[in-house]
């Protein structure tokens, strides 16, 4: 039988795939642990830092409470001040080793200092600590419009832990880990988050009829609090809404954590589509900016190296 020969472009995001999936991304989190975190408006850094005071005077009054531990490294690191929070989360583990929680948000940190192999390590203890108990609403710390939390504890740890695989081209346990995920993915802005990843992780695979099919449960007029940018790159994916109506809102918009999310999103259907050469310059684009905190920046980065 005569191989019909493929298009250039499937050769090309086939060879694009490949690197990243087999080449890891370097561990660079000492480039990250004393630098400036993204600006925050004076009143809202006035709350903060108010907050913080709050958390640590509890703490102060009560060090070996978990909730007072927690909640003082989660105010730390809204902050920008990511080192001492893991020092934080740290202590806590010290005094409460089987407490989930500690390593769950130990391990989102270790990811926003580039420490990939220390976030997973804390995420699969989490998985472990979790397995066979009763799932837990997490509350918010920074509460959105409504003030009704959208994420749980489990639905964090194994969101993160895919997302540390992703980051490191493990996209086998990236998309075991997003699966894990949809079982606890029980609300609209979970679901939605969930799909979004999941989607990129097997399209990464090269397995888009895979992809197609999470897309199943995303329909229009999804009642999404949070997410909206994870929402619309859905109705993208599924044909809906055009990627350049979505970069073209996108740009308009002050950078962001959730402009990123949106940016980075379209930069990969770039990649999926055979269009690298725009990939890679909205990706370069992003890393200009001083969004380094957000997963849209940290997945652009992360890919960069790999490419180079």
């Amino acid at each position: 039988m005569q191989l019909k020969k493929l298009p250039a472009s499937y050769l090309l995001v086939g060879t694009v795939l490949c690197t990243m999936a087999q080449t890891p991304s370097p561990n660079v989190g000492e480039d990250y642990a004393n630098r400036t975190p993204p600006p925050i408006a004076d009143e809202a850094k006035r709350q903060m830092e108010a907050e913080l005071a709050k958390a640590r005077e509890l703490y102060d009054a009560n060090p070996k409470s978990p909730d007072a531990i927690i909640w003082l490294g989660r105010r730390l690191a809204y902050l920008g001040r990511f080192r001492e929070a893991i020092e934080i989360y740290t202590e806590g583990i010290k005094y409460f080793p089987n407490d989930a929680r500690f390593y769950r948000h130990r391990g989102h940190r270790h990811l926003t200092l580039r420490k990939f192999d220390e976030a997973i390590t804390d995420f699969r203890k989490a998985v472990k600590l979790t397995r066979n108990q009763p799932d837990e609403v997490e509350p918010d710390g920074q509460p959105n419009a409504r003030n009704i939390p959208t994420s749980t504890l489990q639905f964090n740890i194994w969101y993160h832990l895919g997302l540390a695989n992703y980051l490191t081209g493990n996209y086998q346990q990236a998309m075991n880990s997003y699966r894990a995920c949809l079982k606890v993915s029980g609300t609209p802005d979970r679901l939605v988050a969930t799909t979004h990843w999941l989607y990129m992780t097997l399209r990464r695979m090269n397995r888009p009829r895979e992809a197609a099919k999470v897309l199943a449960p995303i329909r229009e007029g999804m009642d999404v609090i949070e997410n909206d940018g994870y929402y619309r790159l859905l109705l993208m994916y599924k044909g809906l809404v055009s990627p350049e109506i979505l970069l073209a809102e996108a740009q308009k918009k002050e950078g962001s954590a959730a402009t990123h999310s949106v940016l980075y999103g379209i930069g990969n259907w770039y990649l999926y589509n055979g269009r690298t050469g725009d990939e890679i310059k909205i990706f370069r684009d992003m890393l200009g900016g001083d969004q380094w905190t957000s997963f849209g920046y940290i997945a652009a980065e992360a890919d960069l190296n790999k490419l180079n």
